[in-house]
Order: C-alpha cells, then sequence, then structure tokens
C-alpha cells in the first residue's frame, strides 16, 4: 500500500465510521460519554521543542482511536466524576519539515477524563507509547532507521454537541525516537495543538 492510499484509507476509514447512520441501541440523551465505547478522530500540527536533533521538525498528525468504556472510576464531590479508559490509537503523521516524509504508527494509554455534573464538558488527558515506521533518509541530525518507538502526553477539553457526539480540543507532545540502536540517536521532541471529533455506539 502506498503512503498516499494509507491516509486516504486512514481519513476515510475515520468518516464512514463518523457517519454510520445510528442503530437500535442508539445512544440517548441520558447516556454519560464513558458508559459506551467511541471512535475518535483528531489531527493537528506539531513542532519540534527539544536540543536532540538541530533539524526544525514540523509534523500534522492524524489519529484514529478506540476508547472502551469506562474500566474504573471515582464519584468526586460537587458531583464531579473521574473516569479511565482504555485507549488504542492508529497514528498517521506527515512531516511536513524534516528530512523525513511520514510516520505510520500504533499506540496505546488509558484515557483519564473529569467530567462535569451535567456530562457535558470533561477535562481529558493520558501518557503512553508505542511504535511504528517512518522512511529514515541517513541526513545528519535525522532518524537513523525506520523503525521508531513513539511516546506522548496530552491533554485537553471535551464538548457534548449532541447525544454520543463530541468534539475536543488539546495539547499533545510527542516524543518519538529508536530507543538508541543507532549512533547517534537525535530523536524528535514536539508540541502542539489538537482538534478533534468523537462518536460513540
Amino acid at each position: 500500500m502506498t503512503l498516499h492510499r494509507f491516509f486516504v484509507t486512514l481519513a476515510m476509514t475515520g468518516m464512514l465510521t463518523l457517519a454510520i447512520p445510528a442503530t437500535a441501541q442508539s445512544v440517548d440523551a441520558d447516556t454519560p460519554p464513558w458508559e459506551r465505547p467511541s471512535i475518535d478522530v483528531e489531527t493537528g500540527v506539531i513542532w519540534q521543542v527539544g536540543t536532540g536533533t538541530p533539524l526544525s521538525y514540523r509534523l500534522f498528525p492524524t489519529q484514529l482511536s478506540w476508547r472502551s468504556r469506562e474500566a474504573f472510576g471515582w464519584n468526586l464531590g460537587e458531583g464531579l466524576r473521574l473516569r479511565v479508559r482504555h485507549r488504542l490509537t492508529l497514528i498517521g503523521t506527515w512531516i511536513d519539515q524534516g528530512p523525513e516524509s511520514h510516520y505510520i504508527a500504533v499506540a496505546g494509554s488509558p484515557s483519564l477524563e473529569l467530567w462535569n455534573r451535567q456530562a457535558t464538558w470533561g477535562l481529558v488527558g493520558g501518557a503512553g507509547g508505542g511504535f511504528g515506521l517512518l522512511d529514515s533518509r541517513g541526513v545528519k541530525g535525522g532518524q537513523g532507521q525506520d523503525f521508531t518507538l513513539n511516546w506522548f502526553a496530552r491533554g485537553g477539553i471535551e464538548h457534548v454537541i449532541k447525544p454520543g457526539r463530541r468534539i475536543s480540543a488539546g495539547i499533545l507532545f510527542q516524543h518519538m525516537s529508536n530507543g538508541g540502536q543507532t549512533k547517534p540517536n537525535p530523536g524528535i521532541d514536539a508540541v502542539g495543538f489538537t482538534l478533534g471529533y468523537s462518536r460513540s455506539y
């Protein structure tokens, strides 16, 4: 599969999943976001901020994620609810500035969510990691090999726009490197923002 076809497939999968008509078990107004699994599509831009490489990277990551229903959680004071869910993500990153051109990866993490009493607004976050492949070029300051590990931390806000549908905005930090498998091993540390749309099912 070519890179172009991969990104087209990722985008179409996300759009088709989010556009599937409601079923007989559709999400009603009384169903809080954490009680059903969801499919999320997020995209944004992140910029190189670390000192591991002298190159100035700019990346456009797109993430297609699955979140489970609540794994566990706590009810806090003032009607606040803290919930923890599982999150698995397929990542397709276009490297707009840098010697490489793309990064395709998978990652996993918990999704930490603090929801208000009405379950209409939530603070979301998490940290995790995974692995993937990019097209290393052997350029000084660039990545030393195709196989690359990733680690990320994310945080943001999520808003329910209708039952089972949510929009989000957040901050993403991502580290990519090969874990010292090549010398030098410059890695990429990048931070930026994301926008997203989620649908429960």
